[in-house]
């Protein structure tokens, strides 16, 4: 997955677009997430695990060379799959406080995807005003208002799924029964 975003990298910076080459760099970053929180915490990811956050990376990397214009359904697709990233992390840190997730993981993910949205619209904006290519694009209020709605789609995905699919980083050592 690296590789294919260093790659992804080396194409953005051929076409000249500036917005993918951060892009790709950011993702690339993002790589590096499971292997820190391994280390800070006491978890350990599975591989589908990492390939799933990695391909999440991926995929917005991809988007912004073409995808995201070309393809109605990126854009579902990629907030979705970022949405159950993040509400997988709000679901391992309540699970393991030993409380229910589903208010943390629905309002975390939609406070955080209305936040994602105003940011779009302030750097989309700012670099509009200074004449350079802007990092994210907008594409009016109907793409927003979609937007969060498949960040929500991601939350309940978290929920329906979270305590089977991540039940490895979740500390269940303190209840003995697996219940939390």
């Amino acid at each position: 997955m690296r590789i294919s975003l260093v790659v992804l990298f080396v194409i953005a910076l051929r076409r000249r677009s500036w917005g993918a080459a951060v892009n790709a760099l950011l993702a690339l970053a993002g790589t590096f997430l499971p292997g820190i929180l391994e280390s800070t915490y006491d978890v350990e990811f599975r591989p589908w695990q990492r390939l799933y956050a990695s391909s999440a990376m991926v995929t917005h990397a991809v988007g912004m060379l073409g995808p995201y214009d070309d393809t109605w359904w990126w854009d579902h697709l990629t907030h979705t799959h970022s949405a159950t990233l993040l509400g997988g992390l709000v679901h391992v840190v309540t699970r393991r406080r030993g409380a229910d997730p589903t208010v943390n993981v629905l309002g975390v993910v939609g406070v955080a995807g209305v936040l994602w949205e105003l940011g779009e619209y302030a750097i989309h904006y700012t670099a509009e005003a200074l004449g350079i290519e802007p990092v994210l694009m907008t594409y009016g209020t109907r793409d927003t208002i979609f937007d969060l709605c498949f960040n929500l789609l991601g939350a309940l995905v978290v929920l329906a799924f979270g305590d089977e699919c991540l039940e490895n980083l979740i500390d269940r050592g303190e209840t003995g029964d697996g219940e939390a």
